[in-house]
């Protein structure tokens, strides 16, 4: 048996957005759609691979939040954040880490590996996190896998940096069409995969020291809520990809009410 642990991890408060992760989107709690779309992730590995066991824990130092979600998803584990994790300069890594320990110490033993799904990015599919976990689960050379979407500009040929009183290409090249550059993919922050020892062992919360590869999303997966314009984007995304995804629509559906 191998077992893995998920987080769902909320701040109080949002100086972009306030409260932005007790907001309803589509008409349920925003916090729901991770919920779910880890929920139908939980039951597709559990057909596919019952030996591997998850656990759920929800690390937050909004009480709201997580009466919020005990009270449709109650098995999921609350940890109420320390005041010392709650500004808005921590990074990840250490609630993460904080999670991590924690959790071992309530099960009396290690994880094999740790995902965390964010909030704030509800168009993820159960085949998302899948795709994730499983390309880390077949790479054990791998620290990380995280989740990106195919860039829609390039840094070495439609990208530009100011320098003086004029711009340059960000990174210099002679490419003539896209094409002939580098791929390169955004970072969207949805779905992280480590390695244990590596997220337990890591002294200063960088994410870049250890070898990473990631796990490519549907390009509107870059559009993290962190300001109402952001929120009204994407509930106008939603609204299309539940018309025409089913994949998308499950997560919806799958929703407890």
């Amino acid at each position: 048996m191998s077992n893995l642990l998920i987080s769902i991890c909320g701040r109080a408060g949002s100086k972009g957005f306030a409260n932005k992760n007790l907001k309803t989107f589509c008409g349920a709690p925003l916090v729901y759609y991770t919920l779910s779309a880890a929920e139908l992730f939980r039951k597709a590995l559990a057909e596919s691979d019952p030996d591997v066991h998850i656990d759920l824990a929800l690390n937050t130092d909004s009480a709201p939040l997580a009466d919020l979600v005990a009270a449709r998803y109650p098995e999921v584990v609350y940890l109420p954040r320390g005041e010392a994790l709650g500004g808005d300069r921590v990074p990840k890594m250490a609630v993460f880490q904080d999670t991590l320990r924690r959790m071992e110490q309530r099960r009396g033993a290690p994880y094999d590996w740790y995902m965390d799904l964010d909030i704030t990015s509800p168009l993820r599919t159960a085949a998302d996190i899948r795709n994730a976990f499983a390309l880390k689960r077949s790479r054990p050379d791998l620290d990380l896998v995280f989740s990106v979407c195919e860039a829609r500009r390039n840094p070495w040929f439609n990208m530009v940096k100011r320098v003086g009183d004029h711009v340059e290409q960000v990174n210099q090249s002679g490419f003539t069409a896209r094409q002939m550059a580098p791929e390169v993919y955004d970072v969207n922050a949805s779905i992280y995969v480590f390695a244990r020892d590596f997220l337990a062992n890591s002294p200063d919360g960088l994410l870049w020291r250890g070898k990473i590869d990631v796990s490519v999303m549907m390009d509107t997966g870059i559009v993290d809520i962190d300001s109402e314009h952001d929120f009204l984007l994407m509930e106008a995304i939603a609204a299309h990809l539940y018309a025409h995804y089913p994949e998308f629509n499950a997560v919806r559906e799958n929703i407890r009410v």
